[in-house]
């Protein structure tokens, strides 16, 4: 099977789904003349033209409200943040307008479109630029929450999440652009809400999504190394969170890992931290353990970047911690 990177995933799906769908079209910062910030909307521009590959002032407000209004006139669109730390701009329109118009409208109005831009750390960005916001977006009912780990899952939940009649944030990461996988040519979507359990394994469950699973799989194969059998899970989305197949796990390994990039409080580790004592507590041989960033804004310094976000080493003493060992 053919490798193409992450970016590349992401502009398959869209160029797909756009070829079959004049309803769909694509607009942010730099998505058209400059092929994108990140060269994920590259060559678009020339195949669909200026109405459908749209690049907007850099008013994020503005064209988050302009693409929920076309959604309720019967287009479907996909608005690009450069990051979401930029979408703190648009956040009126993505809460109380995309999230909440069925509801309010008594159900005479979908919201079919795609949030989508790069979330969390991407290197020396500092405080402002290097926040995860997975956990704010999934707390608010009406949306739903894609954050894809590599660039097979990105091409068939994009698919998925264009499709879809409801609002969907998809979260990328500017570290995983260039990231390389097998992806099909042949046509294929993945379900919105399913987790993908990546290794089998007896000892503990460890969980995580996006970017993270790097930090996941790595630590496996370590803990592999010193007779430690880890069973990965790959949520894939966050809002719907697959909680069957992570409580299915645990009730095997009776022991639960969940790594996080967001910072500890109010967030999706421990929202499933509640949901696995609630319903798998008679299955734990230890309590939950959770490695999340450090509760403090990120510096600029790769030093303190490294103590602050989650790694393989603070992974690793998490499982040894609940192992007892």
């Amino acid at each position: 099977m053919r490798e193409i990177q992450f970016r590349e995933a992401l502009r398959e799906a869209m160029n797909e789904e756009m070829r079959k769908d004049e309803s769909i079209f694509l607009m942010g910062e730099e998505v058209a003349e400059y092929n994108g910030a990140y060269k994920v909307s590259q060559g678009m521009l020339d195949e669909f033209g200026a109405k459908r590959v749209i690049d907007t002032p850099i008013a994020e407000l503005g064209f988050a409200g302009l693409g929920v209004g076309a959604a309720m006139n019967g287009l479907r669109p996909i608005i690009e943040f450069m990051t979401f730390n930029f979408s703190l701009v648009a956040i009126d329109q993505v809460i109380n307008a995309a999230a909440k118009m069925m509801s309010m409208s008594g159900g005479q109005f979908n919201i079919p479109m795609v949030f989508r831009g790069p979330t969390g750390n991407a290197g020396q960005l500092s405080s402002q630029h290097s926040q995860n916001f997975e956990n704010w977006y999934a707390n608010c009912p009406g949306l739903k929450v894609v954050v894809p780990s590599n660039p097979y899952d990105a091409k068939g939940l994009l698919k998925s999440s264009i499709r879809d009649n409801d609002p969907t944030i998809f979260m990328e990461s500017e570290l995983m652009y260039g990231d390389k996988g097998e992806v099909p040519e042949e046509e294929y979507t993945l379900a919105i809400g399913e987790a993908y359990t990546v290794k089998k394994g007896t000892d503990v469950t460890l969980v995580s999504f996006g970017k993270m699973m790097k930090v996941v799989d790595q630590a496996a194969l370590e803990l592999a190394k010193e007779g430690i059998n880890a069973e990965v899970i790959d949520l894939r989305t966050v809002r719907p969170i697959d909680y069957a197949a992570i409580v299915e796990s645990v009730k095997r390994t009776n022991r639960l890992v969940i790594v996080e990039e967001a910072w500890p409080l109010a967030s999706i580790s421990t929202d499933i931290s509640h949901h696995i004592q609630f319903n798998a507590f008679d299955y734990l041989d230890a309590p939950v353990a959770r490695v999340n960033s450090k509760d403090l804004p990120l510096p600029y310094a790769p030093t303190l970047i490294e103590e602050i976000l989650p790694n393989v080493k603070r992974t690793i003493d998490a499982v040894k911690g609940v192992m007892y060992r």
